[in-house]
């Protein structure tokens, strides 16, 4: 076999083994990556506002506020208003959404950040050289993508998410 074609196997399987992870999330508890992280971050973070959790999480303010409201229609997060400035909402999870939290798979990447921490500093360097470099050489060095090891894009999986809303 080629070295490209070994390559391009090894791509194949970071895409297949992040698709495989991706179902196995949904099948457990109906959740996307995405939604998995704003959970996540809500119940490290004290009240967060939806702004706060699009900063911590690399997603933009409209996409976590999407995300929120499918949360918040399931059940699994609350939104409370300021008492103090009324323009606040906080984001606090329901005692399912605790419950779903507590039972609910770690996220791909954190396996995947803690072996890669755990390599020697020149080996981190030379994995995110190399993958930047497949990046510029498919042309994907300027696409829009967030440190969430889903497949597809963000976007995608709301307008999957709003489909199956809108069919119901």
């Amino acid at each position: 076999m080629e070295k490209y074609e070994q390559l391009l196997v090894s791509l194949r399987r970071v895409i297949r083994a992040i698709d495989i992870h991706s179902k196995q999330l949904s099948k457990f508890a109906g959740l996307t990556g995405p939604q998995l992280m704003v959970i996540n971050k809500i119940s490290q973070l004290d009240g967060p506002m939806a702004k706060q959790v699009a900063e911590e999480i690399n997603l933009s303010p409209a996409t976590v506020t999407n995300i929120i409201d499918r949360l918040e229609s399931r059940e699994l997060v609350i939104r409370v208003r300021s008492q103090t400035d009324k323009r606040k909402v906080h984001l606090y999870l329901s005692e399912q959404g605790k419950e779903l939290h507590k039972a609910a798979p770690k996220a791909l990447q954190e396996h995947f950040i803690k072996r890669y921490q755990a390599l020697e500093e020149w080996e981190q360097s030379q994995l995110l050289s190399a993958v930047e470099r497949i990046a510029y050489m498919m042309d994907a060095e300027d696409l829009d993508a967030a440190p969430v090891l889903v497949v597809g894009n963000i976007h995608s999986v709301e307008n999957q998410d709003n489909d199956k809303n809108s069919s119901s």
